[in-house]
């Protein structure tokens, strides 16, 4: 299992990556990849949504599953990956280069799990 060492993670296999400017960029991690499978299409929210903590940001479809990615800190989109809607494998090939979003007015970033509390969690599955 591919765990970057400089990203944040939710128990629910999302990853956050600190940008400058305090913004962030989400997507799925590498066992949400692999778990779901083959991606063929990636529901994505527009530039200028808020969201809250834990609500559902966008979905993500593979041949198994359609399943909600929720938000991981409360904030404003500035940016959707739309390289995405054509090629939603990305995230199957890159998980932490094929980012979804990224997000700007940031907050609950300092409740995300790093790298070793991540593991940890998936390892409790």
């Amino acid at each position: 299992m591919n765990v970057p060492k400089e990203l944040l993670y939710t128990p629910s296999h999302v990853w956050v990556r600190k940008l400058e400017g305090g913004s962030v960029q989400i997507g799925i991690t590498d066992k949400a990849q692999n778990d779901l499978n083959s991606m063929v299409f990636v529901n994505l929210p527009a530039a200028g949504d808020s969201f809250s903590a834990d609500d559902v940001l966008c979905d993500v479809e593979s041949v198994k599953s359609v399943s909600d990615v929720y938000a991981p800190v409360s904030g404003t989109v500035s940016k959707v990956n739309e390289t995405l809607i054509d090629t939603p494998e990305a995230i199957n090939k890159d998980p932490y280069g094929a980012w979804i979003v990224e997000m700007e007015d940031v907050s609950g970033v300092e409740g995300l799990l790093d790298a070793d509390a991540y593991i940890a969690e998936c390892e409790k599955e």
